[in-house]
């Protein structure tokens, strides 16, 4: 298992904090649970400094295995001086906050947080276990971690996955293939409560964020310790979509990994130029383009979908007490047998 090199002393802690600010909070999962959405409510706020999205510093676990181009590297740091240089430009007034979806799975990412910023606020989301699963699954198609586009069949393989069998050439994350491992969420918030005390730690539910995204988030900013009086931006909780086009899907995330270099920026560049304004900038162009390359997702299986609540309802229980809050009846697993 991969090790994060961090301070383990108070110290050692106050040292490295003199070498940079560190994060004032952490948005550090569940990714599917609106986590985006909550980044970019908060990006607004002129207390509040987040550069990046994702950095993933804090977990060495759940890094990808393959190489990624320079600028990428700037963003998912390995050294502390790299990942304090993120934050070099906020301001002395303003909370900074970083947004790790992978941190609330990881095994490593809560002690090694808790090492170098012990009073750090922490901020986690939880949803409904099947439509969790089968969002990830979806997004794991998408981003071809994962070749069984069917669900169910995609379950079926976990056993021998964590036997490293079965796993995509091009997947960068294995780990994410093991669906059932994300949503052990006793365990995982365990592990906070461990290394921070209970009033350090938010936990909200994906229902309540959904129903009313301001409240939400004016919530979130009352608990960071900054002005929740301020205007409040609607952002929609993004509908994952599928590619209609498979080739053309791949093409394109090329040409994303392209751009990165030196030498894929001079062509888009050169393309920028000899392209007309009025076309580059078309937000019309822009959605017939989206619809073009992406597609509604096929309905779930209703069946399968029952399976799931009926397989995780012990877990459903055991968050809602470990909370006090009754989860069993909001996600609907009451009527469950």
């Amino acid at each position: 298992m991969s090790v994060l090199h961090v301070p383990s002393s108070a110290a050692a802690a106050a040292a490295a904090a003199a070498r940079g600010r560190l994060p004032d909070f952490f948005i550090v999962g569940h990714g599917k649970c609106g986590t985006t959405a909550l980044y970019r409510m908060l990006l607004s706020h002129p207390q509040v400094h987040m550069p990046v999205k994702e950095p993933r510093f804090f977990a060495p676990d759940r890094r990808t295995r393959y190489w990624r181009p320079p600028s990428s590297r700037r963003k998912h740091p390995h050294t502390l001086d790299g990942y304090l240089a993120l934050f070099n430009a906020a301001g002395a007034e303003q909370r900074i906050g970083e947004a790790t979806p992978t941190y609330l799975r990881s095994e490593l990412a809560a002690a090694n947080i808790a090492a170098v910023k012990p009073d750090a606020r922490i901020i986690a989301i939880l949803r409904e276990p099947a439509s969790l699963l089968r969002s990830v699954h979806l997004q794991a198609v998408r981003n071809y971690d994962e070749t069984q586009k069917d669900f169910r069949q995609a379950m079926a393989l976990e056993a021998g996955r964590r036997e490293g069998k079965r796993i995509p050439r091009l997947s960068q994350f294995p780990a994410v293939l093991l669906y059932s491992e994300l949503v052990r969420y006793v365990e995982q918030l365990r592990r906070y409560h461990a290394v921070f005390p209970r009033e350090q730690v938010l936990v909200l539910i994906y229902d309540d964020f959904r129903a009313d995204n301001e409240a939400t988030v004016r919530q979130v900013l009352r608990f960071i310790d900054v002005d929740d009086t301020l205007p409040v931006p609607t952002v929609e909780l993004e509908s994952l979509r599928t590619p209609r086009y498979v080739l053309l899907d791949q093409a394109m995330r090329a040409l994303s990994i392209l751009r990165r270099t030196s030498a894929g920026r001079s062509l888009s560049r050169g393309f920028a130029a000899l392209t007309p304004d009025s076309v580059r900038e078309s937000q019309v162009l822009a959605e017939r383009w989206r619809s073009l390359r992406y597609t509604d997702p096929p309905p779930p299986d209703e069946q399968f979908m029952l399976e799931l609540r009926r397989r995780f309802k012990p877990e459903v229980e055991a968050v809602s007490d470990y909370l006090g809050r009754d989860l069993v009846t909001l996600w609907g697993y009451d009527s469950i047998d």
